[in-house]
């Protein structure tokens, strides 16, 4: 009995430490400016399976073999933070309201819907427990975060995940260094910046002489938009390049759907011609299954 004992600790010792050293491995990824893989977010989690933004939707993240999970958050009326999208709480509970004036224990009597909007039998969570959960298995990008990040990161603190999440934002250096200088030894941050915008270019020459940051967020509408291409060139062992591919004005056209029909015109051309090595996604699996057929991810 006390062998069998013996065995399960060590196996759960063994487990933990694969957890740990997962996210070890995606975080050395992103400060290495790694260009061997593509790293994968999911977007809200896996909500096309479950809730989005549940503890649900990041547990099948985890199981695809997501690297990022993308999250949501929001501040209760008495001052809890929450991981939602919206600032109501009408198309993803079975509630009604600004969560700015509904208590969390309100809240937390509701329940998620899907994706059909139908009502499911799981529940809000806070980002303490979404941390939590996620903690040692998957990065965090925080959405919405920046609003309260004081109380975010001592949340981080008391979870014990400071090295584990993202920020991202569309704020200027000099933003940046006064809001959150304190946390940039922990906490990743990726600039946003819009490559339809005039002053674009000489924002991220900026970002990249000020902050050396680990990656940027890139978006255009169309890709007939030179930059793009130029940026690559630009960024090419400096940082790394994030484009979202959650509906077609993100990335000039190259996104899910278009993936859907051709992977090659969509995924492919952001990474090859683009150099992408991080794409946010509306479908994981699928393009996971697209990577590991091109040997970018294990």
């Amino acid at each position: 009995m006390k062998k069998n004992i013996c065995i399960c600790f060590l196996l759960g010792l063994t487990i933990s430490s694969f957890a740990q050293d997962r996210v070890s491995l995606i975080r050395e990824k992103l400060l290495n400016r790694n260009q061997s893989s593509v790293i994968v977010v999911a977007h809200r989690g896996d909500w096309r399976n479950f809730p989005e933004n549940s503890l649900e939707a990041i547990d099948n993240a985890i199981k695809m073999g997501v690297d990022v999970v993308e999250l949501d958050v929001q501040r209760t009326k008495d001052g809890k933070l929450i991981l939602m999208h919206d600032s109501t709480l009408n198309r993803t509970t079975t509630g009604e309201g600004q969560i700015s004036e509904i208590t969390l224990d309100s809240i937390q009597k509701l329940r998620l819907k899907n994706g059909y909007a139908v009502r499911t039998i799981h529940k809000v969570p806070t980002l303490e427990e979404a941390l939590l959960h996620a903690k040692g298995k998957i990065m965090v990008n925080l959405d919405k975060a920046d609003r309260y990040f004081d109380q975010v990161y001592a949340l981080m603190e008391k979870t014990g995940t400071t090295k584990q999440v993202i920020m991202k934002g569309t704020k200027s250096v000099k933003e940046v260094k006064e809001l959150y200088g304190d946390y940039l030894a922990d906490v990743i941050y990726m600039p946003i910046v819009d490559l339809d915008n005039r002053n674009a270019e000489s924002e991220i020459e900026r970002f990249v002489q000020e902050m050396n940051p680990v990656a940027f967020e890139l978006l255009f509408v169309k890709d007939t938009n030179p930059l793009p291409v130029k940026v690559k060139e630009k960024l090419a062992g400096k940082s790394l390049i994030w484009y979202n591919t959650l509906w077609d004005t993100m990335a000039g056209g190259h996104d899910d759907d278009r993936s859907l029909s051709n992977p090659d015109d969509g995924y492919g051309y952001l990474i090859d011609t683009l150099g992408a090595r991080i794409l946010q996604t509306d479908r994981p699996q699928y393009l996971l299954d697209y990577l590991r057929s091109r040997n970018m991810h294990d």
